[in-house]
């Protein structure tokens, strides 16, 4: 079962776990007044479509309210082909490095972290580590020097620290809570100074 958006960002931030500004919204009117001159993403959301990017369920960098209200009724009227569903508002998170971290369990093994470039590169290079939970900082470590995307994903070591204490945090909210069979955060903007979460996705 999908977790409700909410309800998983929340158990984000019990794990004190970056993520963006999001809420839903039931009109165009009340995503423009969400957006409050900032650039904004809509999306929908339902578990009759997992993969909102590729069925056209994503409408990014809207800023002027005419472009807002006009995607905000693009997309409502092709979710009405998937009901029930929420169109969520987000503030559009600043440039970075796309990176995807996952979870899920595994018949023998028990937990598993995963961490990889993100958004369509994940499927396209193949570029991820994966470990047993719980992992230590060493096996933190140790997953960002495996991916041929290191000097990428990190700055040039730049925010490594910060990409390992993220990946501890993660292990321990998959370890912690047993109901969590399958984790997707993708993408997972990375920045030298910090990240940002933009969809979550959590499978009981």
């Amino acid at each position: 079962m999908l977790l409700e958006y909410f309800k998983a960002k929340s158990l984000l931030d019990k794990y004190g776990i970056r993520s963006v500004e999001s809420r839903y919204v039931s009109s165009a009117e009340d995503a423009v007044k969400f957006s409050r001159g900032n650039k904004i993403v809509l999306k929908v959301i339902s578990e009759k479509q997992l993969h909102k990017s590729k069925a056209g369920l994503v409408k990014l960098g809207l800023e002027e309210e005419d472009e807002i209200k006009r995607a905000y009724k693009e997309l409502e009227a092709k979710a009405k082909r998937i009901a029930p569903y929420k169109i969520i508002a987000q503030k559009m998170a600043g440039s970075g490095i796309e990176a995807i971290i996952g979870g899920r369990e595994d018949p023998q093994f028990g937990k598993m972290i995963l961490i990889g470039l993100g958004g369509i590169y994940v499927e396209a290079f193949k570029d991820f580590a994966l470990r047993t939970c719980p992992i230590t900082e060493y096996d933190a470590s140790e997953m960002l020097d495996q991916l041929k995307s290191r000097q990428v994903m990190t700055y040039n070591g730049e925010s490594s620290a910060m990409l390992t204490a993220l990946l501890l945090r993660i292990s321990r909210m998959l370890k912690e809570n047993p109901s969590i069979k399958e984790l997707d955060l993708n993408p997972v903007i990375l920045r030298k100074d910090g990240y940002d979460v933009v969809d979550i996705r959590v499978l009981e």
